[in-house]
Formats: structure tokens, sequence, C-alpha cells
């Protein structure tokens, strides 16, 4: 082939020359130097084809447990870290000589056929994507947390439980409200409920009815005392308002409240007791 090429560039050499002004001598002397040179490298791979002919030896046929070791290597060399896609693609030009590519419509999945160099064939089955689904989809986790959170909770506070999850964006992103509410929007999913409608209060509204701070009642819902909820790990906790007024509820409220501050050292340098 490198041979044949450089008989197909000699004769545009030639060509090129021959058709050159001859009043235009310095164009003609390039052009003729060109084609000596095209000459030159035909004529030097015409020599080592000959001494290739004249030669006869072919390469000596690897043995049978060599092959048998290289093929199981096959997996750690596509695997290594230093393997890149150009070598990749070699392997795989090697050893498939045809894919044969169906579609399953009653199973949504695409079928396809692999023909391997020496006869074997596999099938592989890939689940076929929907529509407006692509390689930068948002995940299934991440859709189906703001599935269960759509319609109880804002933009916001979804936004912010999926980034304690750690969850990304199709795209890599973190997420924001913004971007919650265009997926939100595009999936059909409602919109927070109105003020009239909320039916459970989140912990910061829990501890601004009952008057005590947010730590008191993360307390006192570890403790079981306050009944919680949870759509999934990380979101905001859902308390009934009815809750509140249980009397283990209150009891432990006033406990709260009665509580004294101990004594500092200052306290007692002073003269000042506490009960």
């Amino acid at each position: 082939m490198e041979l044949e090429q450089a008989r197909y560039e000699a004769k545009l050499a030639g060509r090129r020359y021959e058709a050159v002004d001859p009043d235009r001598r310095l164009v003609a002397a390039e052009l003729e130097a060109r084609w000596n040179t095209a000459l030159q490298k035909v004529q030097g791979l015409e020599e080592r084809v000959r001494e290739y002919d004249a030669a006869g030896k072919t390469p000596d046929i690897p043995d049978k447990e060599i092959l048998l070791s290289l093929a199981q290597d096959l997996p750690a060399v596509w695997n290594a870290p230093g393997t890149d896609a150009g070598l990749k693609q070699r392997i795989v030009h090697i050893l498939v000589e045809e894919l044969v590519a169906d579609v399953d419509e009653d199973k949504k999945e695409i079928i396809i056929l692999i023909h391997w160099a020496g006869g074997r064939h596999s099938e592989l089955r890939v689940s076929q994507r929907g529509t407006g689904q692509h390689g930068q989809s948002t995940g299934v986790e991440a859709l189906e947390v703001i599935r269960q959170m759509a319609g109880k909770f804002g933009d916001g506070e979804i936004a912010a439980t999926l980034n304690r999850l750690r969850l990304r964006t199709g795209a890599g992103n973190s997420w924001n409200a913004q971007r919650v509410y265009g997926l939100r929007r595009q999936q059909g999913l409602a919109n927070q409920a109105s003020d009239g409608e909320v039916r459970t209060l989140t912990l910061q509204q829990a501890a601004a009815r009952l008057g005590v701070s947010e730590l008191n009642i993360r307390r006192l819902i570890q403790q079981k005392i306050l009944p919680a909820t949870q759509v999934v790990p990380s979101a905001p906790w859902e308390i009934s308002p009815d809750a509140l007024h249980s009397p283990a509820v209150q009891q432990a409220i006033d406990n709260v409240r009665r509580r004294k501050r101990p004594p500092t050292p200052q306290d007692e340098g002073s003269g000042i007791l506490f009960s």
C-alpha cells in the first residue's frame, strides 16, 4: 500500500511538471526536483519489496499456549490505567468482525449481536432510553427524592436535601431551587402546598410554636418523645401539629423551660446561689 501511494504521488508530480510553462524556469526546476524525489522514494520502496520477497520468510506462528496466555491477559490490558482509547480501538478492530443491532419493542431493549474473530457470537442487551433521556439525564435516585418531596416542600428545601445527600444533576452540578423547579415542571410534579393546605410542621416551625430552640426539638425527636417523619434521609422533618399538644411533649417542654442554669465560678464567688 505504501508503494502504491508512492507511485501515485510520483505520477502526480510528473503531470504537474509536464503541465508547467517552460518559460517559468524557477517553477519548472522546483517541480522537477519534487518529481525526482518522488521517483527516488518509489525506487527505495520497490527495493524493500524485492528484498522481502527474496527472503521468502513468513512470520512464525505463535505457540498455542502463548496465544491462550495472551487471551487471559486481555482484561488486564484493557483495564490498565495506561491503556488509551487508541489501543482499545485497535483491540476491538482485531477481535470484532461485525456488530448487528436490533430493537426489542416489547422489552424496550436494544439487542446487539457481536461476531467475534474466529466464528464465536455473543448477544448483548441494552435498555432503550425513553423520550427525553440522554447522557446528562438526572439520576434515578435524585429524581425519586424530588418526586417524594414535591408538593410537600419548596424547591429550595428539596435542593438542600439533594445536596446533603450528595446527589448531582445530570451535568454534574449541585442543586438549587431553579434547577429543581425546572425538573419538577418537566416531570409534571406538584408545587408546594399553600399555607392553608399545610398539614405538617417542620422542625423550625415546631420550635417556634413551642417557644424553644431547634436543638430541643431535635432531642425530643431523637428520644422518641415527639413523633416525626422524613420523606428520605436528610429531608426536613414532618411533625403533626396535634403531636405538639400531647402530654409527653408538653411535660418535656415544661422541663426545658424550668431548667435552671448551673452556677458558674463567678456566681459562687459573688455569693449568688441557685436552687
